[in-house]
């Protein structure tokens, strides 16, 4: 069968708190056993050593929760959407809360390629500092913050478009989800002279870069 005539189906799933401190690595393995668990074609790739072609939108840091995440997997033949989420719903383990199953184009860019911004919120587990909305502030009106990732040194503010107060104790944050120019929530935190290990942080959304259409030809 050809990559065509697979069929494509988009994913949108929780990761709740019961997998919370499940990394991106064993997140993706978790997702595939589940497909396999719930009796679902999925597709492999050729070779000697086939892996499943299943795609995850963006990877969510260790202790992070998220009512956001997308996956995008291939079936060998179709399958009714329907079917599909209610199949993983039986199937899936605890941590894991899937809401939605859509086919998608299967010449539709990864969606690595599509992702380009997160939302977040932080809530914050010790009593916020009174002066927090002035540190936001300044933050917000700082041109340049200077951070080290692995050993570079890079610009945190472009990858922040937005950091909000919304309760006592809430941050709403939106950053770049690109790769190779991510912003990291922990890294806000840290600017904003917070212990990120004191925030319990979900991921509330996942935004796609606007498409070019195709262009037309005669």
């Amino acid at each position: 069968m050809t990559e065509s005539e697979r069929q494509r189906c988009r994913l949108h799933f929780d990761k709740t708190p019961a997998m919370r401190f499940t990394g991106h690595l064993d997140l993706y393995r978790a997702l595939e056993r589940t497909i396999r668990r719930a009796g679902l074609p999925l597709a492999y790739s050729q070779g000697f050593s086939p892996h499943p072609k299943l795609q995850l939108a963006a990877a969510l840091p260790l202790g992070f929760t998220s009512r956001a995440e997308i996956a995008d997997m291939w079936l060998e033949q179709a399958v009714d959407p329907a079917h599909v989420l209610t199949r993983l719903q039986d199937a899936a383990p605890p941590g894991l809360a899937f809401r939605d199953a859509a086919p998608v184009p299967a010449r539709e860019p990864t969606l690595q390629q599509q992702v380009a911004e997160a939302t977040y919120a932080v809530d914050l587990e010790d009593p916020a500092p009174l002066d927090l909305e002035a540190r936001i502030r300044i933050l917000l009106a700082t041109p340049e913050l200077r951070r080290q990732r692995r050993g570079k040194e890079y610009d945190l503010r472009p990858l922040l478009t937005s950091l909000d107060l919304a309760g006592p104790g809430r941050l709403l944050m939106q950053l770049s989800a690109r790769e190779g120019a991510t912003g990291r929530p922990e890294e806000v935190l840290e600017a904003l002279g917070l212990d990120p290990l004191a925030a319990r942080v979900e991921r509330t959304a996942l935004i796609f870069a606007p498409r070019t259409p195709d262009p037309v030809t005669a």
